[in-house]
């Protein structure tokens, strides 16, 4: 494996500009243009797409479009998923979409991020021309396990899992993981309630 690439998926500082990154962006922006250009009706051509763009896909998979991901060949998607139009999955980490989940339009997953401290985010280098600065780039992966239903303008943030059968409110920005069957809503997202409780028998 690439050392760039390792170091990227073990949550380390990469150069995202190293060229295994650019060869993944050239390939997935090409096939972004021609996915979102096709028709609705053209399922199997639109499937085909996915199934070279993507890590792994299930079945009954839909993906509405436009669509926009970085890398593509992070993103994994089980069966029966919903994912709904306008929907950008920043994956140069793991993306992980369990069986049954719902994807509300314009969610948006991130695992790519930054040191908060800007003396670790920014270096001085110093160059022929001067001093440039490097910036520091680390991604963490992202998990919605099965059953969740992510609601419309979410925001998941690097690092997060959205626990087993969970759902998240319109308009949340997740920045931390969720525990499974909760109902969590707001900014930053929190637990309101649990849910998915069994009626006990009388």
């Amino acid at each position: 494996m690439d050392s760039e690439l390792k170091k990227c998926l073990s949550g380390e500082w990469y150069d995202c500009h190293a060229p295994v990154f650019i060869e993944f962006k050239r390939k997935t922006h090409r096939l972004l243009l021609k996915y979102n250009a096709l028709p609705y009706e053209s399922r199997e051509e639109r499937r085909a797409v996915l199934k070279e763009m993507l890590g792994s896909i299930g079945e009954k998979v839909s993906v509405g479009n436009p669509f926009v991901c970085d890398y593509g060949c992070n993103i994994h998607i089980g069966n029966n998923v919903s994912i709904n139009t306008g929907c950008t999955l920043v994956d140069c980490n793991k993306i992980t979409i369990g069986n049954n989940v719902l994807i509300a339009p314009n969610v948006q997953i991130y695992t790519a991020t930054h040191p908060i401290e800007l003396n670790e985010r920014l270096t001085p280098v110093e160059t022929p021309d001067g001093i440039e600065y490097v910036r520091h780039t680390y991604a963490l992966p992202v998990t919605i396990e099965d059953g969740c239903w992510i609601g419309g303008g979410v925001i998941i943030l690097p690092g997060v899992t959205i626990g087993r059968g969970s759902v998240i409110g319109a308009g949340s920005v997740v920045t931390k993981s969720i525990p499974e069957n909760s109902l969590a809503v707001g900014n930053p997202c929190k637990v309101i309630r649990k849910i998915n409780i069994p009626h006990e028998q009388d």
